[in-house]
C-alpha cells in the first residue's frame, strides 16, 4: 500500500513516579485511507455463519493492524483470515488472533481446507496467514515488518512499436469472432493496461466515451483515478463496446465468468503469423507502463492507475523506458514555460 494510503501516528506518554522514576507508555496509529476503511468495515464473508458476528471484529482488527505492511488486496487478506478465525472458532479455540495466527493452528487450517480447494491455494492461504501473523508481531512493536529477501519479479517484456502494429494489422484481417477477441486483448492491455482477469470481467457498457472523437473512460475496474485509453485505441474500443453492449468483450459466448486459462489459452489456439510475438496481456499491460513512463507521466499516478502497490513497483520497468535525448530533458528540467 503507497503512502498515501496510511498515516501512522505515535504517542509517547512519560509519567514520574513518586520514587522518582521514570516509566514510558507508546503506541502507534495507522490511519487507513477511507476506501480501506469501508472495505475493511463492510466486509462480510458470503453465506456467513452465525459465528461470523462473534470475531469480525478481531478479523476487522488482524487486517487493518497488518495491509499496510503486506502485499496483498485487502479483500483477499478478510477472505483468509476471516476463514482462519470462523475455522478456530469452530474448533473451540481462544478467540485470540495470537492463537489464530500460531504455525501449527495455521498448519491444521489449511490442510483442513485440503479437499476443498486447490493444492496451489493450500501453500498461499499458508503464506498469506503467515505473512499476516509476522507483519502484525512487527507491528505491536511499532516497527515496520520486516524485509523479505529475494528479488523482483522481472515484468514481461514490453511489445516493441512495430510489433504491436504487426499485431493489430494481423488481428484486424481475423474471422469477425477472431477478430473481436484479438482486437478487446490488443485495446484492453495496451489501451488500458488491464490483468488479465480484468480483461475477462470487461463488458460492453464498462467503456463510456466522454465526447464524440474524445477518450474512453474504464468504468468497470477499481482503481484510485479513472482509467482513460491511450491515445490511438478509442476508435477500436468504441466500436467493441458498441458490438458488445451489455456481453463481454473478450470471448463473448464462453460459459463461465472467468477461469484460469481464459485469457492465456486463446493466443494458443490463434497464433499470429511468423515474424511477430504471441499476444499476451501481461506483455500489452507492460508495454502500456512502459510508455505512459516514457511519457515522462509522474510515478504515482502511473501506479495508483495501474493498481500497483506503489511508484517502487515501476522501478523494474525503467530499463525498458528509452534515455531522454538532451533537448527534451533541458526543457523539462527548467518547466513547460521554457
Amino acid at each position: 500500500m503507497s503512502a498515501d494510503h496510511v498515516r501512522t501516528v505515535l504517542t509517547v506518554e512519560v509519567i514520574l513516579s513518586r520514587n522518582g522514576c521514570l516509566s514510558s507508555r507508546y503506541g502507534w496509529t495507522v490511519v487507513l485511507n477511507p476506501v480501506t476503511s469501508v472495505k475493511i468495515t463492510r466486509y462480510r464473508p458470503r453465506k456467513a455463519p452465525a459465528l461470523w458476528a462473534d470475531v469480525a471484529p478481531l478479523v476487522r482488527s488482524v487486517v487493518a493492524a497488518t495491509v499496510t505492511a503486506v502485499p496483498y488486496d485487502v479483500g483477499r487478506l478478510l477472505h483468509v483470515t476471516g476463514a482462519l478465525a470462523m475455522w478456530a472458532e469452530r474448533m473451540g479455540m481462544e478467540r485470540e488472533p495470537e492463537v489464530w495466527l500460531r504455525n501449527e493452528t495455521i498448519d491444521a487450517f489449511v490442510l483442513s481446507r485440503a479437499g476443498e480447494i486447490r493444492a496451489t491455494s493450500v501453500q498461499t492461504y499458508r503464506t498469506w496467514l503467515l505473512r499476516v501473523r509476522d507483519a502484525l508481531t512487527w507491528s505491536e512493536r511499532g516497527e515496520a515488518a520486516p524485509v523479505r529477501l529475494h528479488a523482483d519479479p522481472m515484468p514481461q517484456q514490453p511489445y516493441t512499436k512495430g510489433e504491436l502494429a504487426g499485431l493489430r494489422h494481423s488481428a484486424e484481417h481475423l474471422p469477425r469472432q477472431q477478430r473481436n477477441d484479438a482486437l478487446a486483448l490488443l485495446g484492453l492491455g495496451a489501451g488500458f493496461g488491464l490483468t488479465p482477469k480484468e480483461v475477462a470481467a470487461s463488458r460492453g457498457h464498462h467503456l463510456r466515451l466522454l465526447r464524440r472523437g474524445g477518450p474512453v473512460l474504464h468504468t468497470g475496474v477499481d482503481r484510485v483515478v479513472p482509467l482513460a485509453a491511450r491515445a490511438g485505441w478509442e476508435s477500436v474500443l468504441g466500436d467493441l463496446a458498441k458490438a458488445a453492449g451489455a456481453g463481454y468483450l473478450f470471448r463473448p459466448r464462453r460459459s463461465v465468468e472467468y477461469a484460469k486459462n481464459l485469457v492465456s489459452s486463446w493466443p494458443l489456439h490463434h497464433r499470429p503469423p511468423d515474424g511477430l510475438p504471441a499476444l499476451a496481456v501481461g506483455r500489452l499491460r507492460a508495454t502500456w507502463i512502459v510508455e505512459l513512463m516514457a511519457a515522462r507521466i509522474d510515478h504515482d499516478l502511473i501506479a495508483k492507475t495501474a493498481g500497483l502497490a506503489s511508484a517502487a513497483s515501476l522501478a523494474r520497468f525503467q530499463h525498458h523506458v528509452p534515455a531522454l535525448d538532451t533537448p527534451t530533458a533541458v526543457k523539462l528540467l527548467r518547466g513547460h514555460g521554457s
